[in-house]
């Protein structure tokens, strides 16, 4: 039943986005800022209380539901399954986005390219050359497939309904939102309170992010090339600074530039207007809009051997 609810809710989702989608998430962050507002008074205790107050009413009342419903027919708590992996998972947001980039850099339309990526990225990218462009497209891309696809199929396939999907997408909300200062930043008395106070959120996405991001990026490399994939996976991960996701986004980036043969990572205009430092990672040559398609192939690669295994489990 599970595999049939993730199948059903990604062609769904590739049909028709779900409109409430952003809705859902924005009513989830004024949930959660508001218990930041009550409780923060930048200790770890306090951190871990609201960290609990956040995260665990909208996982047990998912979890209440789905066993209410399929107590009373399969067929309903399959719907609810469906209809809460149609809602949390972004699989749309990244093959559609990447589309419009493709389709804009085919064209010769850089001014469109940008414009599809700040809308997707959230960034300046008004210095941005086409490569440029291409390169943070396959790291949104890659970033995204990870944290709105394949980590949400694995907690939904681990805990008993939909209770594990819920838990991470709200765990990755969450942590986002209580980041608070990260080495570097300016350490104002505020973000140092919301540093120490979002520690056990950020805490939590680090053990939910352990196992799914390797498995991720294991499948990059098993539907790629492997050898490189497992290299750059192996001595590059690490380096991924906290501020673009840590070591979970960096293994997931690391075995999938590896996986293409291509260069990630590296400088990016700040908004500032100057160039922000970062690690390089993968391997082979810089890259080109020619290989978009060929990361968007990679990620469906992966999702196809993804429900293939959720099959085979399912046959145990």
């Amino acid at each position: 039943m599970n595999l049939l609810a993730i199948i059903v809710a990604l062609g769904l989702e590739q049909w028709r986005s779900f409109a409430w989608r952003a809705s859902v998430e924005r009513a989830f962050v004024s949930y959660v800022r508001g218990i930041e507002r009550r409780l923060n008074g930048g200790t770890l205790g306090q951190g871990i209380v609201a960290t609990v107050l956040a995260i665990a009413p909208p996982v047990v009342v998912a979890a209440l539901l789905w066993w209410f419903l399929d107590g009373l027919s399969s067929f309903l708590g399959l719907v609810f399954n469906v209809v809460v992996l149609y809602a949390l998972m972004g699989f749309r947001r990244f093959s559609h986005a990447v589309s419009a980039i493709i389709s804009a850099l085919k064209s010769a339309d850089l001014g469109g390219a940008r414009r599809a990526l700040a809308a997707w990225y959230g960034a300046t990218t008004s210095e941005l050359t086409s490569h440029d462009v291409a390169r943070l497209a396959i790291e949104r891309g890659l970033a995204d497939a990870y944290r709105q696809v394949f980590a949400v199929l694995f907690w939904f396939v681990v805990l008993p309904g939909p209770a594990g999907a819920v838990l991470y997408r709200g765990s990755a909300l969450l942590a986002a939102q209580w980041k608070g200062a990260l080495p570097g930043d300016d350490m104002t008395v505020l973000a140092r309170s919301l540093a120490v106070f979002g520690r056990p959120a950020r805490l939590l996405l680090w053990l939910l992010d352990w196992i799914p991001s390797r498995l991720t990026a294991l499948s990059f490399a098993v539907v790629g090339d492997f050898e490189d994939a497992a290299f750059c996976w192996r001595t590059q991960a690490r380096a991924w600074p906290e501020a673009y996701g840590g070591e979970a986004i960096g293994v997931v980036l690391a075995s999938g530039a590896g996986a293409l043969g291509v260069q990630l990572g590296g400088a990016i205009p700040a908004f500032d207007g100057t160039l922000e430092a970062r690690p390089e990672i993968g391997i082979g040559d810089a890259v080109e809009a020619e290989v978009l398609p060929s990361a968007v192939g990679l990620v469906w690669r992966a999702l196809v051997l993804w429900l293939l295994l959720v099959f085979l489990l399912s046959m145990i």
